[in-house]
């Protein structure tokens, strides 16, 4: 008899956690574009558990967008945090095959060994740590490390010799955000450090950027003074690169610089309520589920877990096979609603790890099967900024806690 997923979270996030520490061995292109294929998963007329559809044409809409907001400047598209919660073997593949995007940013090794896995070719930057075992595979498999310890130039240089095979890098300088970076003072002795290894080569230098846009202005500004000192020692940082989601809305930024850096704009998210209004970027997943119960209440029947919802009149409710283990919020049952047939059915109740119970107009239709969709572009309603702002939640968590378990149709 089939398992369902429910049933497999615990074993499964144990398995994955253990792989996710042994870095994969080399994979020749075959293996990659097999690696690359998903598995087959239940039709979507016969599917019980919530599923997340992946919208490929939002997402080329949306670095299109970006790309043309930051004036034709290559796009280093940030997959960190399993792509925002879209899947990273699932969203890398597709974000590569738009000529915009030059490569691809990361932050944890076992993120850039599942992109080349997935079939992934263009350039990828690790900007977190890496072991030196990491490093090793790392530079096999052409990512790119960022440096900003004193003593990364000889930790690198010794394994890119061991290993016979030029490691590439790109400097991380901390030009006021304080929170990583080789500090700007220190940035250029150890940029030429850097030069001074044969076997390493700099490729970019880049800034984070504190989302004050005057601040960080001045941040590209340091950063710009930096590539421009180290020139006149005969060092080149490269690709100088700073502008997050945040800058791309903002015309003529001088963050820009040669690439874009951007990470929630290319999923259709937007961080700010001003972007949001001038309605420049597409949602790109919808979050469904199928109604597996359907009640009639009477006046005085209470819905869910303390009875926080009781009905003052014959109500009938539905209840979906979703809850917040999926990355639905817990607040959703402030304010928030869920398209069914074409009609916005309110959350009501509790939403439970595993369901949520919404309310259905006495003019429209629910059925047992019906296909729910709780986040979404299809209505403004459901659109993932809005649930977050209704549910009191932050507009990030309605992608980064989207369950790695949930299947992932692209459509």
């Amino acid at each position: 008899m089939p398992v369902s997923r429910r049933q497999f979270v615990t074993s499964s996030l144990a398995a994955v956690g253990a792989a996710a520490v042994r870095p994969p061995a080399p994979r020749s292109d075959a293996e990659a574009q097999r690696a690359a294929t998903p598995a087959a998963q239940p039709a979507a007329s016969t599917r019980v558990d919530p599923w997340l559809e992946i919208d490929r044409a939002a997402l080329e809409y949306n670095v299109r967008t970006v790309a043309r907001l930051a004036g034709g400047r290559p796009v280093l598209a940030v997959v960190k945090n399993n792509a925002y919660g879209l899947g990273i073997s699932t969203a890398g593949p597709i974000f590569a095959r738009f000529p915009q995007v030059w490569g691809f940013a990361v932050v944890r090794a076992s993120e850039a060994f599942e992109l080349r896995r997935a079939g992934v070719l263009k350039p990828i930057l690790l900007m977190g740590p890496a072991t030196d075992s990491e490093i090793g595979d790392l530079v096999l498999r052409d990512v790119r490390l960022a440096v900003w310890t004193d003593d990364a130039p000889a930790r690198i240089a010794a394994v890119a010799r061991r290993i016979g095979k030029q490691a590439r890098v790109h400097l991380y300088v901390d030009t006021g955000m304080h929170r990583m970076g080789v500090p700007l003072a220190s940035a250029l002795a150890l940029a030429e450090s850097l030069a001074g290894q044969k076997v390493v080569a700099i490729e970019g230098a880049f800034t984070e950027l504190t989302e004050d846009p005057e601040f960080d202005r001045g941040q590209a500004a340091r950063l710009v003074s930096l590539a421009e000192a180290a020139r006149a020692k005969g060092v080149s940082l490269g690709k100088l690169h700073a502008a997050s989601s945040d800058a791309v809305f903002r015309p003529n930024e001088p963050t820009f610089l040669d690439l874009v850096r951007p990470g929630f704009a290319l999923y259709g998210g937007y961080v700010t309520d001003e972007a949001m209004a001038r309605g420049e970027l597409k949602a790109s997943y919808r979050l469904k589920a199928r109604v597996i119960r359907v009640d009639e209440l009477q006046p005085g029947d209470g819905v869910s877990y303390h009875r926080r919802f009781i009905a003052d009149k014959p109500t009938r409710t539905a209840t979906l096979a979703v809850g917040h283990v999926d990355g639905y919020p817990s607040g959703a049952v402030k304010g928030c609603e869920v398209l069914i047939n074409g009609a916005l059915c309110p959350v009501v109740g509790t939403v439970s790890a595993s369901h949520t119970v919404v309310a259905v107009p006495a003019s429209a239709s629910a059925n047992v099967g019906d296909v729910a969709t709780l986040v979404g572009p299809d209505h403004p309603a459901i659109h993932p900024n809005e649930i977050a702002k209704r549910a009191g939640w932050s507009e990030y968590n309605m992608f980064m806690h989207l369950h790695p378990q949930l299947a992932r149709r692209v459509v």
